[in-house]
C-alpha cells in the first residue's frame, strides 16, 4: 500500500459520446474509450488492432477495400451500393460508414470511442448496433513537431510526423504517415510482388480559427492512398507448383518457399484513394447554449483485382471497382444546465455509390474445373500445373480471354433526420435520459450486367441474366422513429448503475437485379424489409481507491426482427436476404488499475451468444451462429514506465488477446469438404523502449504476434460460391525498431 500513497488522484477518463464532455463513469451507455497516448504506447496504427483492446468489437481487415466491423456479433461489411451499414463509423463527427470508404489510417489521433448498442440519436441511423468514433488531433498555439521512423522484417519501413503552431486566432497542424511492407505470403508467379504487402500514405492538414473566446472553427482535410499488393486467396483444393494447400505453408521446394501462386497479372492488388473535407463550427451562444455545425464531404475510389480461385489457373479472375461520394450537414443546438442537459438537431445526408465487378476466365479451364467437360483429366494437376484444353475447344490461346463480363450496382441514398436527446437529473442520484430520431430516406438502386455467351454451350458461363449494358432501376421511400431511454443511478460517489432500452434499424434494401423470363431478361426487384433490433441493457461503472481501479460491466439482450444476411449466389454476386428473427445475449467487462506509479494494468472480456433463432421459418440458417463473432474474447495488458535517471526513462507494454472459434459464413457449414471456420487464437505483442527527456527522443523495439501464431483472417470468400473456397492467412510475427524525435 505504500506505493499508492505516492500517487495523486488518477485522471478520470472523459468522453463526448452524448455530445458533451462527461466522465465515462457518468455516461449511461456501454462505451470504451482510448486516448491517442495509449494507442501510441501500444503501437496501434491499424484499425483491426482496436479489437484487441475493446470488448464486443471485432474489426476484420481483409484489405483496406474490404474491412468488416462487428459489434456484439453483428457484422457490417457489405460492399454493395444498395445495402445499408449496421455500424456507424464516425471520423471527426461525420458518418463514413460505407464499407469501401470506411477504412483509414490511425495517425495523430486524439481519442477513439466505441459505443455499444443502438445509438440512433447520438450517431445516426447507421448505428443500429453501435458506433466507432475517431477524433483526430487539432492545431494548437504553441509550436510542436515530431517525427517517428521505423524499420522491420519483411522490408517494413514507416515514417509518421506532425507539426503544429500558430497565434491566438489562427493555428495550423500538418500530420502525415507512410507505411510500406513486403508481402508475407510468397507469390511464386514470375516477377510479381508477394501477397498481403502494404503501401499506405496519408496526409492531414488542418486549421483552427478562434476569432473569439466563444467561437471555434475547425477545417480538416484528409487524403489517403493505399497501394497494397494482392490479397492471398489460397486454395485448399489445389496446391501451387511444388507446394501444399496450407494457407500458412512455407514448405521448401526446389530451393524456394511456396505459399501461394497466382497467374501473375501485373495489376493484381489494390489502388484506393480517399479524400475527406470537414468543417466544424462550435459557437457558445451563452453559458447554457451551444450551436454546432458539421459540414463534410468524402469521396473514395477503390480498385481491387484478386485471384478468387487461389491457383495459377486463369479460372476465377475477379475485380471490384467501387466509388462513392457523400455530403452531410448537421446542425445541433445543445443546452447545458444544472439539472437539464441535451440537444436537438437536424441533419441531411446524401450518398451516391457504384460497385462494378468484372469477371474473366479461360473458358476451357472454367468448364473443366466446374466438371462440365468429359475430358477425364483434372483442371489442376497434382504438381500444380494447369490442364489447358483451349486450342481444342475455342481455337484460342492461354493468354487470350474468350470469356469475360461484369455486373454492377448503383445506389443513391438521401436521408433527412430530426432528433433530440435530453437528460434530466430527477434527484442528485437519479438521472433519466430520453432521445428520439425521425428519419426519412429516399433510395434508388440500379443494376446492369454484360456477359458474353460461351463458345461451347451458347449460354453464359455464370448464371447471370445479362442485361447487355441496359440499366434496371427501382426506388423507394422509407421512414422510421428510433427512440432510446436511459436511467443512471448513483449508488454512491464511486459507483453508478445504468439501464437502457433502445431501438436500432438497418434500413430497407431496394435490391435490383435481373432475371430471365418468357419476354427475355427483365428486372428483378426485391424490397428487403428493414432489420430492427430492440436492445435491453444494464450495467455498473465504478472506481476504487481514488480512481486507481476503474471497472465497468454490462449485460445485454438484443432481439432482432427481419435479420438481414449477406449471401452469395452461384455467379459470385453478393446479395442481402431476410434470415428471419435472431437474438443476442452477452456480458462485457473492462478493468483498469494503476498498480504503482510505474505500472498500469488493463483487461477486457466478453461473452456473446449471438445466433439466428432456432425456428423452422428461418430455414437452413436456423440456430446458426453469427459470422466473425467468437463466443469468448479476452484482452489484457500492461503499460510500464520507469525513470532510470534524471533524463532517461524505460517504457514498455505487453498485450495478450484470446478469441474462441469463429465461423466465417452464416451457413456455419463446410464448403467442398473444407471447414469455413477458425479455431481459438491467442496472440501476444511486446514493446520495449528508452526515452531521453533532455533531447526529446525515444527508441522502441517491438514484436507483434510475438509467438508467430497461425490464424485466418477470412475463409470461403468468392471462390466458395463455385466450390473452391479460399483462405487468407493472418500476419506472422512482425518485429522492428522505431525512433521518435520531438521538437518543442
Amino acid at each position: 500500500m505504500a506505493a499508492y500513497a505516492e500517487l495523486d488522484d488518477v485522471e478520470r477518463i472523459t468522453v463526448t459520446t452524448q455530445k458533451r464532455v462527461q466522465a465515462i463513469q457518468d455516461v449511461p451507455v456501454t462505451v470504451s474509450a482510448f486516448n491517442g497516448e495509449m494507442l501510441e504506447q501500444l503501437g496501434i496504427v491499424d484499425l483491426d488492432v482496436l479489437s484487441e483492446i475493446t470488448p464486443g468489437l471485432i474489426i476484420q481487415e481483409q484489405s483496406p477495400n474490404n474491412p468488416g466491423f462487428v459489434i456484439r456479433g453483428i457484422t457490417s461489411d457489405s460492399g454493395s451500393s444498395q445495402a445499408a451499414p449496421r455500424v456507424s463509423v464516425y471520423y471527426n463527427g461525420t458518418d463514413i460508414s460505407r464499407s469501401r470508404g470506411s477504412y483509414f489510417e490511425l495517425f495523430d489521433i486524439e481519442r477513439v470511442e466505441v459505443v455499444k448498442g443502438p445509438q440512433a440519436t447520438l450517431f445516426g441511423t447507421a448505428a443500429s448496433v453501435g458506433a466507432l468514433s475517431v477524433t483526430t488531433r487539432k492545431p494548437q498555439e504553441d509550436f510542436e513537431a515530431g517525427i517517428t521512423a521505423g524499420l522491420g522484417n519483411f522490408s517494413a519501413r514507416s515514417v509518421q510526423g506532425y507539426i503544429t503552431g500558430g497565434q491566438p486566432t489562427v493555428q495550423g497542424r500538418l500530420a502525415f504517415t507512410y507505411r510500406e511492407r513486403a508481402g508475407y505470403i510468397e507469390n511464386i508467379a514470375v516477377n510479381q510482388p508477394d501477397l498481403n504487402g502494404i503501401e499506405r500514405f496519408g496526409i492531414r492538414p488542418s486549421l483552427r480559427f478562434t476569432p473569439s473566446e466563444d467561437l471555434t472553427i475547425d477545417l480538416v482535410y484528409n487524403y489517403e492512398r493505399n497501394s497494397d499488393t494482392g490479397t492471398s486467396f489460397k486454395s485448399r483444393r489445389f496446391a501451387p507448383t511444388g507446394g501444399d494447400t496450407s494457407p500458412f505453408s512455407f514448405v521448401e521446394a526446389s530451393g524456394s518457399p511456396v505459399a501461394a501462386e497466382v497467374l501473375g497479372k501485373a495489376d493484381l492488388g489494390i489502388d484506393r484513394t480517399v479524400k475527406d473535407l470537414n468543417l466544424t463550427l462550435n459557437w457558445d451562444l451563452n453559458e447554457h447554449w451551444q450551436l454546432t455545425s458539421i459540414s463534410a464531404q468524402r469521396r473514395f475510389d477503390s480498385l481491387e483485382v484478386f485471384d478468387a480461385d487461389g491457383t495459377q489457373a486463369w479460372f476465377l479472375e475477379f475485380a471490384e471497382d467501387a466509388t462513392g461520394k457523400q455530403f452531410s450537414q448537421e446542425l445541433r443546438l445543445a443546452y447545458s444546465g444544472q439539472k437539464l442537459n441535451g440537444f436537438v438537431g437536424v441533419s441531411y445526408f446524401d450518398e451516391e455509390g457504384h460497385q462494378r465487378v468484372p469477371f474473366s476466365t479461360e473458358e476451357s479451364i472454367f468448364l473443366n474445373c466446374m466438371g462440365m467437360l468429359p475430358s477425364g483429366v483434372p483442371c489442376i494437376n497434382a504438381d500444380g500445373s494447369v490442364t489447358v484444353l483451349t486450342p481444342l475447344l475455342t481455337q484460342g490461346a492461354f493468354d487470350v480471354l474468350p470469356y469475360q463480363g461484369y455486373f454492377q450496382n448503383f445506389g443513391e441514398h438521401t436521408a433527412y433526420s430530426a432528433f433530440f436527446d435530453l437528460s434530466y437529473a430527477v434527484t442528485k442520484r437519479l438521472e433519466l435520459t430520453a432521445g428520439l430520431r425521425y428519419v426519412r430516406e429516399d433510395k434508388t438502386s440500379r443494376y446492369a450486367s454484360n456477359f458474353g455467351n460461351s463458345v461451347l454451350a451458347g449460354v453464359p458461363l455464370l448464371p447471370v441474366a445479362s442485361t447487355n449494358d441496359v440499366i434496371f432501376s427501382a426506388d423507394g421511400r422509407f421512414s422510421s422513429w428510433l427512440p432510446r431511454f436511459n436511467a443512471l443511478y448513483r449508488l454512491n460517489d464511486n459507483l453508478n448503475f445504468y439501464a437502457t432500452v433502445s431501438k436500432g434499424r438497418r434500413s430497407e434494401v431496394v435490391d435490383v437485379g435481373s432475371t430471365q423470363s418468357a419476354e427475355g431478361v427483365v428486372p428483378r426487384v426485391d424490397i428487403i424489409p428493414a432489420e430492427t433490433v430492440w436492445n435491453y441493457e444494464a450495467g455498473l461503472k465504478g472506481s476504487l481507491n481514488a480512481n486507481r481501479l476503474r471497472y465497468a460491466v454490462s449485460f445485454f439482450y438484443q432481439d432482432y426482427t427481419n435479420f438481414q444476411v449477406t449471401l452469395q449466389d452461384d455467379a459470385g454476386n453478393f446479395f442481402v436476404d431476410n434470415a428471419g428473427d435472431a437474438n443476442n445475449i452477452g456480458v462485457e467487462a473492462e478493468l483498469k488499475a494503476t498498480i504503482t506509479p510505474d505500472l498500469e494494468w488493463f483487461a477486457n472480456l466478453a461473452w456473446i451468444d449471438a445466433k439466428i433463432d432456432e425456428n423452422s421459418s428461418n430455414g437452413d440458417l436456423a440456430g446458426n451462429r453469427f459470422r466473425l463473432q467468437p463466443e469468448y474474447t479476452v484482452g489484457t495488458g500492461v503499460l510500464y514506465g520507469r525513470d532510470l535517471s534524471r533524463h532517461y526513462r524505460m517504457t514498455g507494454s505487453v498485450l495478450y488477446t484470446f478469441r474462441s472459434d469463429v465461423f466465417f459464413e452464416e451457413d456455419n457449414a463446410p464448403v467442398a469438404g473444407f471447414d469455413i471456420s477458425q479455431a481459438a487464437v491467442q496472440q501476444t505483442s511486446l514493446r520495449l523502449g528508452l526515452e531521453n527527456s533532455q533531447h526529446n527522443w525515444a527508441i522502441t523495439l517491438f514484436a507483434n504476434n510475438m509467438f508467430n501464431k497461425e490464424y485466418l483472417v477470412d475463409a470461403g470468400n468468392t471462390g466458395a460460391a463455385f466450390g473452391y473456397p479460399s483462405f487468407i492467412a493472418g500476419p506472422p510475427r512482425m518485429v522492428g525498431l522505431e525512433l521518435r524525435k520531438t521538437f518543442m
